[in-house]
């Protein structure tokens, strides 16, 4: 008892503290620059959603009644998910951590948690695939990172009657925050507390609280306690980095900035245009259209336009989260392992101008984007029309060449502070010609 009492006094500071200012402690300033060297990342959205192979939304999109929905976990029985081939999957790809959902929108727990009946272990299959994935990830050098959702279509406490989403699903009580934000402190402890170090909380749903997802001068029409929350987590793993999906400008309290379906600062998706901040800096992105699995999607990218998106990436400085939605079996999705696969084969050979790398010295551009190191600047050109390319580098150029091989001289002209590149005899390779440009 007197430990729970001191625990939740040091929370309560904590969060009073946030609440002023946020001064991250050396541990998260380390997992930030290991995070902000990853560049490749996993995203994995599944659950017995999977079964009705429309989509993590299929829930809100039809409508699915709560008592409805409730039957669907009796039948999740993946009987042939293997916590090992995913992770393999994952590194073989060339990726450095995973973002597994913890609980998504339709309230559904992926681990054996005592907040809630509807979870993993009240299913046929019984296995806590968060415990899986977590002993995995450590046994092969993955870092482990959990999606938590904050909205929630299912209960009834959630505050759903200002929500923008899930107003079919048949709740008709009313709401009680205070009891939602106490389950959500719950979960985010046994989370926290039972699966090893935790790299990163992906939190998703703020946005469900706000009128639209343009005006960023909005207040949400809840109190989320994000004091509260932050604090805890940094009180229970200092080292494990807060990001928040809300389409905002970064809070007090958050470590990572992520952009949904888009590159820092495009805003195409329409879903950001948020200043970009000097947090490290995170994109997620589909290989199809779906981020669940969806049975009639097979839009799928090709692996050149996958690399691409990691490349310019890597030219804002951000990292890629790359999603996959596993089959209701258990299995990634053929056609994305093949994906991933030649994706892995691409960094093997080229991932050093992508790990570790800083975004460049100008932004990404229509024929492709820098990366950095040191003194060393790797220009990527994705689309080569034969014209030269006019760039004025920080510092002085010494050698230019290719870089897969270094024998094979760029030809290069410097006036004044711009150098100019003569991409017209140039081999173009098929997805990513790179000079390595050493400097001084």
């Amino acid at each position: 008892m007197k430990k729970l009492v001191s625990l939740t006094f040091s929370l309560l500071v904590a969060s009073q503290l946030l609440a002023q200012t946020y001064t991250p402690t050396p541990e998260n300033i380390k997992a930030r620059a290991e995070f902000n060297s990853s560049r490749f990342g996993m995203f994995i959205h599944w659950g017995p959603s999977s079964i009705l192979g429309a989509g993590e939304w299929v829930m809100n999109n039809r409508n699915i009644h709560t008592d409805d929905y409730q039957v669907l976990p009796k039948f999740f029985n993946p009987i042939d998910f293997d916590a090992r081939k995913w992770v393999a999957i994952a590194k073989e790809a060339g990726m450095k951590y995973i973002t597994l959902i913890s609980r998504h929108h339709d309230s559904f727990s992926m681990w054996d948690t005592k907040q809630s009946d509807f979870n993993i272990m009240n299913t046929p299959f019984k296995r806590d695939v968060v415990k899986e994935i977590a002993q995995e990830c450590q046994r092969q050098g993955i870092k482990l990172c959990l999606y938590y959702s904050l909205l929630d279509w299912k209960r009834a406490d959630y505050q759903w009657e200002t929500g923008r989403t899930g107003k079919g699903t048949g709740r008709t009580a009313p709401s009680s925050w205070p009891s939602y934000i106490n389950f959500m402190k719950a979960q985010l402890t046994e989370l926290l507390t039972n699966y090893g170090p935790i790299t990163t909380i992906w939190f998703d749903g703020h946005w469900d609280q706000l009128d639209n997802d343009t005006d960023k001068n909005q207040v949400s029409k809840v109190d989320w306690h994000y004091n509260e929350i932050y604090a805890l987590i940094h009180q229970l793993q200092p080292q494990c980095l807060v990001g928040n999906n809300h389409h905002l400008s970064p809070l007090p309290g958050e470590d990572f900035q992520m952009f949904e379906r888009d590159l820092p600062g495009e805003n195409k998706g329409g879903l950001s245009g948020q200043s970009v901040s000097a947090l490290p800096l995170e994109t997620c992105e589909t290989i199809n259209g779906s981020w669940g699995f969806n049975i009639t999607d097979c839009k799928h990218k090709s692996a050149e336009e996958l690399v691409h998106y990691l490349v310019r990436a890597s030219g804002y400085g951000a990292n890629l989260l790359l999603n996959v939605g596993p089959m209701p079996n258990g299995e990634i999705v053929p056609e994305h392992v093949t994906l991933l696969k030649q994706v892995g084969q691409w960094l093997k050979v080229n991932g050093e101008t992508i790990y570790g790398t800083k975004g460049g010295f100008i932004k990404p551009q229509e024929w492709g984007c820098i990366t950095q190191k040191g003194n060393t600047y790797y220009i990527h050109i994705l689309k080569n029309d034969g014209k030269p390319i006019s760039l004025e580098f920080p510092k002085k150029v010494k050698s230019m060449n290719l870089f897969e091989d270094k024998s094979a001289k760029v030809a290069y002209t410097t006036k004044g502070k711009t150098t100019t590149i003569n991409l017209s005899t140039i081999t173009t390779k098929p997805i990513d010609t790179i000079i390595e440009v050493t400097a001084r």
